[in-house]
Protein backbone atom coordinates (compact mmCIF):
# COMPACT_ATOMS: atom_id res chain seq x y z
CA UNK A 1 0.00 0.00 0.00
CA UNK A 2 3.02 2.47 0.22
CA UNK A 3 4.39 4.14 -3.02
CA UNK A 4 6.49 6.73 -2.62
CA UNK A 5 7.59 9.80 -4.51
CA UNK A 6 11.20 10.51 -5.57
CA UNK A 7 12.48 13.79 -4.35
CA UNK A 8 15.85 15.61 -4.04
CA UNK A 9 17.17 16.07 -0.33
CA UNK A 10 17.61 19.44 -1.36
CA UNK A 11 13.92 20.15 -1.50
CA UNK A 12 13.02 18.41 1.97
CA UNK A 13 12.18 21.11 4.64
CA UNK A 14 11.64 20.29 8.75
CA UNK A 15 8.50 19.80 10.87
CA UNK A 16 8.59 22.69 12.23
CA UNK A 17 8.59 24.71 9.45
CA UNK A 18 5.19 22.85 8.73
CA UNK A 19 3.68 25.56 11.72
CA UNK A 20 4.41 28.39 9.65
CA UNK A 21 3.21 27.27 6.19
CA UNK A 22 -0.02 26.04 7.23
CA UNK A 23 -0.28 29.27 9.05
CA UNK A 24 0.36 31.13 6.22
CA UNK A 25 -1.30 29.44 4.15
CA UNK A 26 -4.87 29.80 6.55
CA UNK A 27 -4.51 33.54 7.00
CA UNK A 28 -5.18 35.77 4.04
CA UNK A 29 -8.10 38.07 2.47
CA UNK A 30 -10.64 36.35 4.77
CA UNK A 31 -9.80 37.87 7.14
CA UNK A 32 -10.12 41.32 5.93
CA UNK A 33 -13.92 40.84 6.48
CA UNK A 34 -14.73 36.90 7.74
CA UNK A 35 -16.75 38.14 10.36
CA UNK A 36 -20.04 39.82 8.26
CA UNK A 37 -20.63 36.69 6.59
CA UNK A 38 -20.57 34.72 9.85
CA UNK A 39 -22.36 37.38 11.68
CA UNK A 40 -25.12 37.32 8.90
CA UNK A 41 -25.46 33.35 10.49
CA UNK A 42 -25.16 33.36 14.18
CA UNK A 43 -24.78 36.81 15.03
CA UNK A 44 -23.50 37.74 19.05
CA UNK A 45 -22.82 33.62 18.86
CA UNK A 46 -20.00 34.02 15.82
CA UNK A 47 -17.31 33.67 18.22
CA UNK A 48 -19.01 29.84 18.96
CA UNK A 49 -18.94 29.56 15.36
CA UNK A 50 -15.23 30.43 15.08
CA UNK A 51 -14.51 27.87 17.82
CA UNK A 52 -16.53 25.34 16.17
CA UNK A 53 -14.61 25.98 12.58
CA UNK A 54 -11.01 25.86 14.42
CA UNK A 55 -12.34 22.45 15.84
CA UNK A 56 -13.29 21.14 12.81
CA UNK A 57 -10.26 22.08 11.38
CA UNK A 58 -8.18 19.71 13.85
CA UNK A 59 -10.32 16.85 13.20
CA UNK A 60 -10.17 16.87 9.21
CA UNK A 61 -5.99 17.61 9.64
CA UNK A 62 -5.73 14.49 11.57
CA UNK A 63 -7.81 12.40 8.99
CA UNK A 64 -5.53 13.93 6.19
CA UNK A 65 -2.74 12.92 7.98
CA UNK A 66 -3.68 9.53 8.76
CA UNK A 67 -4.14 8.95 5.32
CA UNK A 68 -0.99 10.55 4.19
CA UNK A 69 0.51 8.12 7.10
CA UNK A 70 -0.86 5.14 5.75
CA UNK A 71 0.57 5.61 2.22
CA UNK A 72 4.22 6.45 3.36
CA UNK A 73 5.63 9.34 1.38
CA UNK A 74 3.13 9.95 -0.71
CA UNK A 75 0.94 13.65 -1.56
CA UNK A 76 -2.74 13.42 -2.18
CA UNK A 77 -2.60 13.25 -6.01
CA UNK A 78 -0.57 10.12 -5.48
CA UNK A 79 -3.12 8.45 -3.48
CA UNK A 80 -5.75 9.03 -5.75
CA UNK A 81 -4.06 7.58 -8.04
CA UNK A 82 -3.32 4.72 -5.53
CA UNK A 83 -7.25 4.54 -4.60
CA UNK A 84 -8.97 4.67 -7.35
CA UNK A 85 -6.92 3.78 -10.42
CA UNK A 86 -4.93 5.75 -12.59
CA UNK A 87 -7.62 7.31 -15.04
CA UNK A 88 -10.31 7.78 -11.71
CA UNK A 89 -7.77 9.06 -9.75
CA UNK A 90 -6.81 11.63 -11.97
CA UNK A 91 -9.80 12.65 -12.63
CA UNK A 92 -9.77 13.45 -8.90
CA UNK A 93 -6.62 15.36 -9.17
CA UNK A 94 -7.43 17.39 -12.26
CA UNK A 95 -10.85 18.66 -9.45
CA UNK A 96 -8.24 19.43 -6.93
CA UNK A 97 -5.69 21.35 -9.28
CA UNK A 98 -8.64 23.49 -10.48
CA UNK A 99 -9.59 24.08 -6.94
CA UNK A 100 -6.12 25.26 -6.44
CA UNK A 101 -6.33 27.47 -8.76
CA UNK A 102 -9.59 28.93 -8.24
CA UNK A 103 -8.40 29.64 -4.78
CA UNK A 104 -5.61 31.34 -6.12
CA UNK A 105 -7.55 33.35 -8.37
CA UNK A 106 -9.92 34.41 -5.38
CA UNK A 107 -7.04 35.66 -3.15
CA UNK A 108 -5.50 37.48 -5.74
CA UNK A 109 -8.56 39.15 -6.91
CA UNK A 110 -9.78 39.75 -3.50
CA UNK A 111 -6.91 41.33 -2.50
CA UNK A 112 -6.64 43.84 -5.35
CA UNK A 113 -10.28 44.86 -4.95
CA UNK A 114 -9.14 46.03 -0.89
CA UNK A 115 -6.18 48.04 -3.01
CA UNK A 116 -8.85 49.54 -5.81
CA UNK A 117 -11.09 50.29 -2.92
CA UNK A 118 -8.95 51.81 -0.04
CA UNK A 119 -5.80 53.02 -1.85
CA UNK A 120 -5.59 53.84 -5.29
CA UNK A 121 -9.52 53.68 -6.78
CA UNK A 122 -7.97 54.56 -10.45
CA UNK A 123 -5.37 51.58 -10.50
CA UNK A 124 -6.00 49.21 -13.63
CA UNK A 125 -6.91 46.03 -12.26
CA UNK A 126 -4.66 44.59 -15.27
CA UNK A 127 -1.62 46.28 -13.49
CA UNK A 128 -1.94 45.60 -10.44
CA UNK A 129 -2.76 42.00 -11.49
CA UNK A 130 0.30 41.43 -13.75
CA UNK A 131 2.39 43.22 -11.16
CA UNK A 132 1.57 40.40 -8.39
CA UNK A 133 1.95 37.82 -10.47
CA UNK A 134 5.06 38.92 -11.54
CA UNK A 135 6.66 38.71 -7.86
CA UNK A 136 5.04 34.88 -7.23
CA UNK A 137 6.23 33.61 -10.35
CA UNK A 138 9.62 35.13 -9.16
CA UNK A 139 9.24 33.35 -5.80
CA UNK A 140 7.50 29.78 -7.24
CA UNK A 141 10.89 30.15 -9.39
CA UNK A 142 13.13 29.40 -6.31
CA UNK A 143 11.56 26.16 -5.34
CA UNK A 144 9.80 24.47 -2.31
CA UNK A 145 12.44 26.06 -0.12
CA UNK A 146 11.91 29.32 -1.32
CA UNK A 147 8.38 29.70 -0.77
CA UNK A 148 8.29 28.04 2.87
CA UNK A 149 11.20 31.23 3.58
CA UNK A 150 8.47 33.21 2.25
CA UNK A 151 5.77 32.14 4.75
CA UNK A 152 8.29 32.31 7.68
CA UNK A 153 8.86 35.58 7.17
CA UNK A 154 5.27 36.69 6.32
CA UNK A 155 4.49 35.62 10.01
CA UNK A 156 7.53 36.83 11.35
CA UNK A 157 7.77 40.32 9.88
CA UNK A 158 3.08 40.55 10.51
CA UNK A 159 3.25 40.16 13.92
CA UNK A 160 3.28 43.53 14.58
CA UNK A 161 -0.06 43.76 13.09
CA UNK A 162 -2.03 41.70 15.83
CA UNK A 163 -1.04 44.01 18.92
CA UNK A 164 -2.77 47.01 17.00
CA UNK A 165 -6.32 45.32 18.01
CA UNK A 166 -5.98 46.37 20.93
CA UNK A 167 -6.62 50.08 20.08
CA UNK A 168 -9.96 49.33 19.32
CA UNK A 169 -10.69 47.75 22.64
CA UNK A 170 -10.72 51.22 24.24
CA UNK A 171 -14.20 52.01 22.69
CA UNK A 172 -15.10 47.88 23.23
CA UNK A 173 -18.65 47.22 24.68
CA UNK A 174 -18.62 44.13 26.44
CA UNK A 175 -22.00 43.52 26.83
CA UNK A 176 -22.45 43.07 23.25
CA UNK A 177 -21.49 39.45 23.26
CA UNK A 178 -24.96 39.09 25.55
CA UNK A 179 -26.79 36.80 26.30
CA UNK A 180 -24.57 33.81 24.85
CA UNK A 181 -26.06 31.17 23.21
CA UNK A 182 -29.19 33.44 22.23
CA UNK A 183 -28.98 31.66 18.70
CA UNK A 184 -30.23 28.00 17.56
CA UNK A 185 -27.30 25.83 17.45
CA UNK A 186 -28.41 25.38 13.53
CA UNK A 187 -27.66 29.06 13.16
CA UNK A 188 -24.62 28.75 15.13
CA UNK A 189 -22.90 26.06 12.82
CA UNK A 190 -24.25 27.90 9.90
CA UNK A 191 -22.03 30.77 10.67
CA UNK A 192 -18.96 27.86 11.32
CA UNK A 193 -19.78 26.87 7.54
CA UNK A 194 -19.44 30.32 6.56
CA UNK A 195 -16.18 30.47 7.72
CA UNK A 196 -14.48 27.83 5.09
CA UNK A 197 -13.45 30.27 3.00
CA UNK A 198 -11.59 32.30 5.62
CA UNK A 199 -10.25 29.24 7.77
CA UNK A 200 -9.32 26.74 4.53
CA UNK A 201 -5.56 26.45 3.71
CA UNK A 202 -4.17 23.80 5.84
CA UNK A 203 -4.88 21.42 2.84
CA UNK A 204 -1.62 22.14 1.93
CA UNK A 205 -0.33 20.03 4.25
CA UNK A 206 -1.49 17.07 1.89
CA UNK A 207 0.60 18.26 -1.06
CA UNK A 208 4.23 19.06 1.13
CA UNK A 209 3.86 15.51 3.58
CA UNK A 210 6.28 14.05 0.69
CA UNK A 211 8.91 16.99 1.23
CA UNK A 212 9.13 16.76 5.34
CA UNK A 213 12.01 15.07 6.57
CA UNK A 214 10.91 14.13 10.13
CA UNK A 215 7.41 13.08 9.37
CA UNK A 216 6.94 12.18 12.57
CA UNK A 217 6.53 15.57 13.96
CA UNK A 218 4.27 16.87 11.41
CA UNK A 219 0.96 16.45 13.21
CA UNK A 220 2.29 18.13 16.17
CA UNK A 221 3.61 21.10 14.23
CA UNK A 222 -0.11 21.29 11.99
CA UNK A 223 -2.21 21.34 15.49
CA UNK A 224 -0.31 24.08 16.91
CA UNK A 225 -0.37 26.23 13.81
CA UNK A 226 -4.08 25.64 13.59
CA UNK A 227 -4.54 26.51 17.23
CA UNK A 228 -3.10 29.63 17.03
CA UNK A 229 -5.06 29.99 13.71
CA UNK A 230 -8.29 30.20 15.64
CA UNK A 231 -7.06 32.04 18.59
CA UNK A 232 -6.12 34.73 15.96
CA UNK A 233 -9.83 34.43 14.44
CA UNK A 234 -11.25 34.33 17.64
CA UNK A 235 -9.60 37.47 18.75
CA UNK A 236 -10.28 39.16 15.98
CA UNK A 237 -14.05 37.80 16.02
CA UNK A 238 -14.40 39.27 19.67
CA UNK A 239 -13.00 42.81 18.99
CA UNK A 240 -15.66 43.44 16.28
CA UNK A 241 -18.48 41.93 18.30
CA UNK A 242 -17.78 44.37 21.15
CA UNK A 243 -16.27 47.19 18.65
CA UNK A 244 -19.34 47.80 16.09
CA UNK A 245 -22.90 48.39 17.68
CA UNK A 246 -25.73 46.17 16.86
CA UNK A 247 -26.09 45.64 13.13
CA UNK A 248 -23.15 47.50 12.33
CA UNK A 249 -20.71 44.17 11.38
CA UNK A 250 -23.59 43.20 9.24
CA UNK A 251 -23.11 45.97 6.83
CA UNK A 252 -19.56 46.09 7.13
CA UNK A 253 -17.70 44.33 4.09
CA UNK A 254 -13.88 44.83 5.56
CA UNK A 255 -14.29 45.03 10.03
CA UNK A 256 -10.73 44.10 10.06
CA UNK A 257 -9.63 46.97 7.69
CA UNK A 258 -12.44 49.04 9.20
CA UNK A 259 -10.86 48.94 12.62
CA UNK A 260 -7.38 49.49 11.56
CA UNK A 261 -8.89 52.65 10.36
CA UNK A 262 -9.58 54.42 13.25
CA UNK A 263 -6.26 53.83 14.66
CA UNK A 264 -3.72 57.03 14.25
CA UNK A 265 -0.02 58.11 15.58
CA UNK A 266 1.42 61.13 15.41
CA UNK A 267 3.56 60.59 12.38
CA UNK A 268 0.98 58.43 10.68
CA UNK A 269 -2.54 59.50 9.55
CA UNK A 270 -4.12 56.42 7.72
CA UNK A 271 -2.76 53.17 9.31
CA UNK A 272 -5.03 51.24 7.18
CA UNK A 273 -3.36 52.14 3.93
CA UNK A 274 -0.38 50.24 6.26
CA UNK A 275 -1.52 47.53 6.78
CA UNK A 276 -3.00 46.99 3.31
CA UNK A 277 0.57 47.33 1.47
CA UNK A 278 2.07 45.18 4.34
CA UNK A 279 -0.95 42.86 3.69
CA UNK A 280 1.37 41.13 0.05
CA UNK A 281 3.78 39.37 2.66
CA UNK A 282 0.63 38.05 4.39
CA UNK A 283 -1.07 36.56 1.01
CA UNK A 284 2.13 36.46 -0.89
CA UNK A 285 2.30 32.59 0.73
CA UNK A 286 -0.87 31.76 0.08
CA UNK A 287 -0.76 32.22 -3.38
CA UNK A 288 2.59 30.65 -4.00
CA UNK A 289 1.63 27.49 -2.11
CA UNK A 290 -1.63 27.04 -4.44
CA UNK A 291 0.62 27.82 -7.65
CA UNK A 292 2.94 25.12 -6.48
CA UNK A 293 -0.08 22.45 -5.47
CA UNK A 294 -1.40 23.08 -8.69
CA UNK A 295 2.00 22.33 -10.19
CA UNK A 296 2.75 19.33 -8.41
CA UNK A 297 -0.82 18.16 -9.59
CA UNK A 298 -0.61 18.68 -13.41
CA UNK A 299 3.20 17.30 -13.07
CA UNK A 300 1.65 14.18 -11.86
CA UNK A 301 -0.98 14.15 -14.66
CA UNK A 302 0.66 15.37 -17.80
CA UNK A 303 3.95 15.67 -16.39
CA UNK A 304 4.63 19.11 -17.18
CA UNK A 305 7.37 21.34 -16.92
CA UNK A 306 7.16 24.33 -14.08
CA UNK A 307 8.44 26.69 -16.33
CA UNK A 308 5.42 26.14 -19.19
CA UNK A 309 3.04 25.36 -15.98
CA UNK A 310 3.31 28.84 -14.33
CA UNK A 311 3.21 30.81 -17.46
CA UNK A 312 0.13 28.97 -18.70
CA UNK A 313 -1.25 29.02 -15.47
CA UNK A 314 -0.58 32.58 -15.23
CA UNK A 315 -2.06 34.11 -18.16
CA UNK A 316 -5.59 32.46 -17.39
CA UNK A 317 -5.47 33.58 -14.19
CA UNK A 318 -4.93 37.30 -15.55
CA UNK A 319 -7.28 37.04 -18.19
CA UNK A 320 -9.46 35.82 -15.45
CA UNK A 321 -8.89 38.81 -13.24
CA UNK A 322 -9.88 41.31 -16.19
CA UNK A 323 -13.19 40.06 -16.12
CA UNK A 324 -14.28 39.64 -13.24
CA UNK A 325 -14.74 43.50 -11.65
CA UNK A 326 -17.57 44.04 -9.77
CA UNK A 327 -17.88 43.46 -6.22
CA UNK A 328 -21.24 41.15 -7.33
CA UNK A 329 -19.34 39.27 -8.96
CA UNK A 330 -16.71 38.50 -6.63
CA UNK A 331 -18.60 38.13 -3.82
CA UNK A 332 -20.86 35.30 -5.35
CA UNK A 333 -17.38 33.87 -6.67
CA UNK A 334 -16.67 33.92 -2.50
CA UNK A 335 -19.91 32.40 -1.71
CA UNK A 336 -19.72 29.53 -4.40
CA UNK A 337 -15.61 28.88 -3.84
CA UNK A 338 -16.73 28.79 -0.17
CA UNK A 339 -19.45 26.23 -0.40
CA UNK A 340 -17.18 24.31 -2.98
CA UNK A 341 -13.89 24.25 -0.23
CA UNK A 342 -16.36 23.07 2.53
CA UNK A 343 -16.93 20.29 1.01
CA UNK A 344 -13.28 19.42 -1.01
CA UNK A 345 -11.49 20.23 2.50
CA UNK A 346 -13.86 19.55 5.47
CA UNK A 347 -16.32 16.36 4.09
CA UNK A 348 -14.05 14.83 1.41
CA UNK A 349 -10.93 13.87 3.47
CA UNK A 350 -13.03 12.02 6.10
CA UNK A 351 -15.14 10.14 2.84
CA UNK A 352 -11.08 9.13 1.83
CA UNK A 353 -10.07 8.29 4.82
CA UNK A 354 -12.79 5.87 5.52
CA UNK A 355 -12.50 3.93 1.63
CA UNK A 356 -8.41 3.91 2.62
CA UNK A 357 -9.11 1.96 5.24
CA UNK A 358 -11.85 -0.17 3.98
CA UNK A 359 -9.45 -1.33 1.38
CA UNK A 360 -6.46 -1.56 3.10
CA UNK A 361 -8.63 -4.03 5.49
CA UNK A 362 -10.07 -5.90 1.84
CA UNK A 363 -6.66 -5.69 0.90
CA UNK A 364 -5.27 -7.38 4.17
CA UNK A 365 -7.90 -9.85 4.35
CA UNK A 366 -7.11 -11.02 0.29
CA UNK A 367 -3.67 -11.18 1.33
CA UNK A 368 -3.84 -13.53 4.31
CA UNK A 369 -6.77 -15.78 2.07
CA UNK A 370 -3.36 -15.84 -1.03
CA UNK A 371 -0.88 -17.09 2.00
CA UNK A 372 -3.58 -20.15 3.38
CA UNK A 373 -4.20 -21.25 -0.01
Amino acid sequence: MKSSIQINPKDMINASLVFFVVHSAQVGVGIHGFQRVVYQDAEKDAWISVLIAGLATHIVALCMIKTLEIYGSNDLYGIHQEVYGKWIGNFFNVIYILYCGIAFFSVLRNYIEVIQTWIFPGLATWFLSATLIIIIIYAFSGGLRVIVGVSFFSIMLALWIIPMLLFPLKYAYIEALYPILEEDIIAILKGAKSMAFTIIGFEIIQIMYPFVKDKENVKKNVHFSLLFTTILYLIVMLVSLTYYSEGKLEKTIWATLTLFSFISFPFMERFEFVAICFWMLIILPNLCLYLWAAYRGAHRVIKISGTKFVWIFSLLVFIATIFVQSRSQINMINTQFGNIAFYIIFVYPIILLLIVMLKKKFTSKKEQNNEKV
